[in-house]
């Protein structure tokens, strides 16, 4: 079943996960595209702010992305994204955190320009097992409307 805008009333939507994330995958990241030391050595991480090796905040939002996608957004009628609103990262990921995303509405309107589509704002929250949460993010997703109320 295809979601479409009308599926997606402002409120909680789901929480998706969870997702173990490996020590491996971390460096891997890192060395591809933010090759930080605090993301690829585990001597230099214990000397920076985060007191051991962590993930790239980057590699954090596309584990986040992925598990949007295979959690809704691969059976929804996305039309893409205008960008994010807001995205913060609160704490580090760390190698073998089991991640939970959940996904609430914040906002769905129907959109003046376009009235067969609507603009569904979603808020994320990724956390580790312990219920901490390691990044936020707001962003607006156009979603195209079921066949019958883009007439009205």
């Amino acid at each position: 079943m295809t979601l479409t805008f009308e599926d997606f009333p402002p409120g909680h939507f789901g929480t998706f996960g969870p997702r173990r994330v490996t020590r491996e995958e971390i460096i891997a990241f890192a060395a591809e595209f933010d090759p930080q030391p605090m993301h690829l050595d585990e001597e230099a991480a214990q000397r920076s702010m985060l007191n051991g090796l962590s993930a790239s905040g980057w590699h954090l939002c596309s584990i986040m992305m992925r598990m949007m996608f295979d959690g809704y957004l691969g059976r929804t009628a996305s039309l893409g994204s205008p960008g994010v609103n807001e995205l913060r990262w609160l704490a580090p990921l760390r190698p073998g955190d089991d991640l939970t995303l959940d996904i609430g509405v914040a906002e769905a309107r129907v959109s003046r320009s376009r009235p067969e589509t609507g603009i569904v704002t979603f808020r994320g929250v990724v956390r580790n097992a312990a219920g901490q949460a390691l990044c936020e993010m707001v962003s607006p997703i156009i979603v195209q409307r079921r066949a019958g109320n883009a007439a009205e």
